[in-house]
């Protein structure tokens, strides 16, 4: 089954300490690119983010975008008094009185103003970051369910120009004895025009040779290769982006031999018309993974 390298995936889910969100897109590229855009908390999983990614795809351009919203009431939670500090304040107020001779009681939210004397206490990062990835990998098997679908509308796409080509390698084949048959005619008509001796055998020697320009037997066998080779990559489980965009090479060298080996006009409709065929499968072989 083949893989697009297009497509969109979500996941979300709340959790005790807040809720979590992956938005992943994908575009065809050569190998496979992540980028991604994630809170400061969650700067220090880029290598699982890369890793997991990897394990569900191989080729693509890859933008993966993580949104967190807290819980109510976790920030708050979060916050805690210096106390080491705070004494140390509140003994220095106590000496400035005893210096001044004014007493005065303490203005705490002075205190608590000062560089320090409240901090945030870091939560335990671990359960965040493990819910984090484990959605992630929930994103990335949609990501690649999504591609899946798509591959199989280019299968088909692909699979019916591959059947388009068979055919019309078929029609050739079963011209080829008229079209020699014709170009033999042909020579005869013009050597008569000519009115000139011609020596024994030169005749059949002449049509021997043109025959052989035109011969276009070897480009049919290849074409013919070419397709039971397509359909046995199409069917493979691995990605087969870059041997389809190979065989879309080597249908093309085999038609552009066709065309310039014509002398009928029903071969060289015919070569147009593989070319067209091979444009669309290589359309659609450009976003397979």
């Amino acid at each position: 089954m083949i893989r697009s390298m297009t497509g969109f995936a979500g996941a979300e889910r709340q959790h005790p300490f807040g809720r979590l969100s992956w938005e992943l897109r994908s575009v065809n590229h050569r190998y496979l690119e992540v980028g991604f855009r994630v809170p400061e908390e969650f700067r220090l999983l880029e290598p699982d983010i890369r890793r997991i990614l990897g394990e569900f795809l191989s080729r693509g351009k890859v933008d993966a975008t993580l949104k967190f919203v807290p819980a109510a009431g976790i920030a708050s939670a979060s916050l805690e008094l210096n106390h080491e500090l705070i004494n140390r304040l509140l003994a220095v107020h106590t000496e400035l009185q005893e210096m001044s001779g004014v007493t005065q009681e303490p203005n705490l939210q002075s205190f608590m103003r000062w560089p320090g004397a409240i901090e945030e206490a870091a939560p335990d990062p671990q359960p965040l970051h493990k819910a984090a990835l484990e959605l992630l990998a929930e994103a990335a098997s949609g990501l690649q369910e999504n591609r899946c679908r798509e591959g199989e509308q280019m299968d088909a796409v692909i699979r019916e120009r591959l059947l388009t080509i068979e055919e019309r390698v078929r029609d050739v084949r079963t011209w080829l004895p008229e079209i020699r048959e014709g170009l033999r005619q042909k020579l005869l008509t013009r050597v008569g025009d000519l009115q000139l001796p011609l020596e024994p055998g030169r005749l059949e020697q002449e049509v021997a040779f043109l025959c052989q320009k035109i011969d276009v037997d070897e480009e049919l066998d290849r074409l013919d290769a070419h397709v039971v080779e397509a359909r046995l990559v199409l069917d493979r489980d691995d990605p087969v982006g870059r041997r389809l965009d190979f065989l879309m090479q080597e249908f093309n060298r085999e038609s552009n031999t066709l065309s310039s080996k014509s002398v009928d006009n029903r071969t060289t409709q015919v070569a147009v018309e593989l070319k067209v065929a091979i444009e669309q499968m290589r359309e659609q072989v450009q976003n397979i993974e």
